[in-house]
């Protein structure tokens, strides 16, 4: 709360030295003091004709860091004349300035692109010509790469001019005399080396790298497990052509969860508040036709059993139970069998060991539910319903051991399922929630009804 509150404080002191009535150079001189953060915060709650009064004092690379904090920051670019938008745009990372674009129309985004230098141009198609899911497409080209072979001096001196263009300087990459990736040193062991010491005792040879044609739901993990600030991407030539940073890292997982979460939710993407209703429903209508097919099956699976309910009106009272159960075990079934997928190295004892795992935990939980539904809706049936004990009993048996069988049917359902679609190399996320669930209540039904129809009717003739 305490960080909220200083964070809305110097919104309010940038607001006021904005309108203060300063000169352009006290504005820009006061305002170097707050983190660009903290300043794009501001924007938001400036209008129009104050931002386009802000844009020349700034320049173009204090605007491009501040725009790089902003959300469809498309918006704000409009109000730049197109010479000036083109400069912000070569100033910021080139995975950054490809996100802008991006989110332009096509006319203005190239009338922009026209204007950027060669050098910005070449990065950002670079990016641009990697599919959503690669690793390419996360990298950006802000990186320091020096040669093999090089003294402390030199490579001092390489540093210092590379850092004027590049300042993301805290991991340093070699490269060999043919190009290919050699290893990396850390800033501080090169600032702390003395003169005389080979450069070749500072550079890490094993150093973990990516290729640009991973996808990034594949790498997540060992990005993670290295831990670096930075990992390079290579080439299949071995080239090092741009670098994954920790705040693209964080990107990636974010965006990946958000996908996940959405093929779970049974969406085919991630939706956001500025789509059009159309691209909404374009989103969600494949797996809705899908499951509606699937529900149309569930009810007639209900109509064959309809002489059961016929004969034995109170066994519908207890349908919703089952479904809901059986849909619930599925989805967390499901839930923990995506976790497990995720990892890449797991052999085909442990994935059997987790169907194992998830039958047990399904058998002893449905064990115990099936014993609190067979005592409860046994009461309920004799005392609500007036049935006979011996009766209702024999009623609320038959969905306790329903409710067992649905819930071990499930468990295996919300296991086997996902790891079906991993072993074809789809998504295990596109086994989602709603797919689960809507099978589950496809062999919940028949488990339920069949047992009522089999055990209450024809065995024990209770009506």
């Amino acid at each position: 709360m305490e960080n909220e509150n200083n964070e809305f404080k110097f919104i309010d002191e940038i607001i006021g030295i904005i309108r203060s009535g300063l000169s352009n150079e006290e504005i820009k001189e006061k305002l170097s003091d707050y983190h660009e953060n903290d300043i794009a915060g501001a924007f938001e709650h400036l209008t129009p004709e104050e931002r386009k009064h802000l844009y020349p004092i700034l320049g173009s690379e204090m605007i491009s860091e501040i725009f790089s904090y902003i959300e469809n920051v498309d918006e704000y670019f409009l109000e730049i004349e197109l010479e000036q938008a083109a400069e912000v745009l070569s100033f910021m990372d080139s995975d950054d300035a490809v996100d802008v674009l991006e989110e332009m129309d096509d006319e203005v985004s190239e009338a922009i692109t026209d204007l950027m230098d060669e050098e910005s141009v070449e990065d950002i198609e670079l990016i641009q010509s990697y599919e959503d899911d690669e690793i390419g497409s996360y990298m950006t080209t802000n990186f320091i790469l020096i040669k093999k072979g090089l003294s402390v001096r030199e490579a001092m001196r390489e540093l210092i001019n590379q850092a004027a263009d590049n300042d993301n300087i805290s991991t340093i990459y070699v490269e060999d005399a043919e190009g290919k990736f050699y290893g990396a040193m850390d800033l501080k062991d090169l600032i702390r080396a003395r003169d005389g010491v080979d450069l070749d005792e500072l550079i890490m040879t094993s150093y973990p790298y990516l290729n640009d044609h991973e996808k990034i739901n594949e790498s997540i993990e060992r990005i993670k497990d290295y831990a670096e600030d930075s990992l390079p991407v290579l080439n299949e030539d071995l080239n090092v052509i741009g670098v994954i940073t920790s705040q693209d890292i964080i990107e990636a997982v974010d965006d990946e969860m958000g996908d996940d979460y959405a093929k779970l939710a049974g969406l085919t993407a991630e939706e956001d508040l500025q789509e059009t209703t159309g691209e909404s429903m374009k989103k969600r209508l494949p797996w809705l036709i899908a499951l509606l097919v699937l529900g149309i099956a569930v009810s007639s699976v209900v109509g064959i059993f309809e002489a059961v309910v016929a004969t034995l009106p109170i066994v519908i009272c207890f349908q919703s139970l089952i479904l809901d159960m059986s849909g619930n075990v599925g989805t967390q079934s499901l839930a923990v069998t995506i976790r497990v997928l995720m990892d890449e190295n797991l052999q085909g004892k442990e994935k059997l060991k987790l169907v194992g795992k998830e039958v047990k935990v399904g058998l002893c939980n449905g064990m115990l539910l099936g014993l609190v539904t067979f005592v409860i809706i046994g009461l309920y049936i004799h005392l609500f319903k007036g049935n006979p004990l011996h009766q209702a009993f024999l009623i609320s048996g038959c969905v306790g051991i329903a409710l067992m069988c649905s819930m071990i049917i499930s468990s295996l359902t919300g296991t086997l399922i996902p790891m079906f679609f991993h072993k074809l190399g789809v998504d295990p996320a596109v086994a989602s929630g709603p797919l689960i669930t809507t099978v589950n209540d496809l062999v919940a039904v028949v488990t339920y009804y069949g047992l009522a129809w089999l055990l209450l009717i024809n065995l024990l003739h209770i009506v």
